[in-house]
């Protein structure tokens, strides 16, 4: 028998995702399809009686081209992902103009910070971050047994940059110095989420700017941009350029937010290949799978998904707005998909009594007790939590 000489890569190539698995019998691809048909029809009824606004989800799902990449990948979950993972590489790469060897996948972006934290901090080494912000990131520099240093919020919900410079750079300075060096009590990472979970603020392009030519270059910054794709303020842009020019810099980014795959997990960071490698030694092998790597690269192929997404996104938070404008609440000024409201009082009994309501919100946050976190759901959910508001807060 003569073997085959064409790679697992090569094939892939010449196939496509969409075709490789052909070589499967055609009752798998009936059976598969009409199982996923039967999902699609039966899980909104199951789901029906909660509305979840609360873990910042994209309820209008995946885009139909990642969904129908998913049926025909099916007939592929036998194999492990590698090629795959080379082609969505690719496509980053193509997009965001960096070499391939500049972009490292991850289960999620929150496989990205877990590796950060642990390449980055230890009992030596603390973590600078806001308060508040994303947990994760602090929690798993927890477990490195590294300081965890926490700098409140401006008054405009921005990360307070020069504290927590003074903080990152030791001994309360404030500028890097001229060789390059760490002091003793010098950060070893330092964590920007951009715009802020769980505000829904910015970070000025200017600040991040001079914050990044002030910063040590001996401490890493790790920028994360999960709700990127919903800001449309002037005063906002991707650090992703700035790569090129520190290599201390990681920016994060993730398809569980505008792309609507959070229960797929798959993520990404840009930065350069030191970094990578770096991380790299923390991770498992393939851990993104299949179905992820072609949803996510069927994905960046819509060129609808994210416009409409954020159509979407934003002509309802403008209408939940106005309502909460009407009722007289005020709330931070949002940049992502979903908002905090200032209730006035303490939040805890709010979310309790929203609950027995069928309404799930975010959690509370210890640094903004006050603020209720709402992700902006369709325009039937923010109808429904509005009304279940209005009982609860009379």
């Amino acid at each position: 028998m003569v073997k085959p000489t064409i790679s697992r890569r090569g094939f892939s190539k010449l196939m496509g995702v969409g075709t490789a698995y052909a070589f499967v019998a055609g009752s798998v691809r009936g059976s598969v399809r009409a199982s996923v048909s039967a999902l699609a029809t039966e899980a909104p009824v199951a789901l029906a009686s909660i509305v979840r606004l609360s873990s910042n989800e994209n309820p209008y799902g995946p885009s139909p081209a990642a969904l129908k990449a998913m049926t025909d990948g099916f007939g592929l979950a036998w194999r492990y992902p590698d090629e795959h993972a080379d082609l969505l590489v690719e496509e980053l790469a193509r997009m965001n103009a960096v070499p391939v060897e500049q972009i490292l996948l991850g289960d999620g972006s929150g496989e990205i910070l877990k590796l950060a934290a642990a390449a980055y901090t230890n009992h030596d080494k603390k973590i600078v971050l806001a308060n508040p912000t994303f947990e994760a990131i602090g929690r798993h520099a927890s477990v490195a047994r590294a300081e965890v240093v926490k700098i409140d919020l401006t008054a405009n919900y921005g990360h307070d940059l020069a504290k927590m410079l003074a903080a990152a750079n030791g001994a309360g300075s404030v500028t890097a110095s001229t060789n390059g060096a760490a002091s003793a009590d010098s950060a070893g990472l330092v964590y920007i989420c951009n715009p802020n979970n769980p505000t829904a603020s910015i970070t000025p392009k200017a600040e991040l700017a001079d914050f990044l030519a002030k910063l040590s270059p001996a401490t890493t910054v790790l920028v994360d941009e999960a709700y990127h794709h919903y800001v449309e303020s002037n005063d906002y842009e991707s650090l992703i350029p700035l790569v090129k020019q520190y290599p201390n810099l990681i920016v994060a980014r993730t398809f569980s937010k505008i792309y609507g795959m959070a229960g797929l997990r798959c993520g990404y960071c840009i930065t350069q290949r030191a970094n990578i490698e770096r991380m790299r030694t923390h991770q498992t092998w393939d851990s993104v799978n299949i179905m992820a790597l072609v949803a996510a690269l069927a994905s960046l192929k819509d060129p609808e998904q994210v416009s409409r997404g954020r159509k979407l996104n934003s002509e309802v938070k403008k209408s939940s707005c106005a309502e909460l404008d009407a009722l007289g609440y005020r709330y931070i000024p949002s940049h992502a998909n979903f908002m905090m409201i200032d209730l006035r009082r303490e939040v805890r009994p709010v979310i309790a009594a929203l609950r027995t309501r069928g309404v799930e919100v975010g959690r509370p946050f210890p640094a903004l007790p006050n603020h209720l976190r709402v992700t902006i759901g369709t325009a039937p959910e923010m109808k429904a939590f509005l009304s279940a508001f209005r009982e609860v807060m009379v």
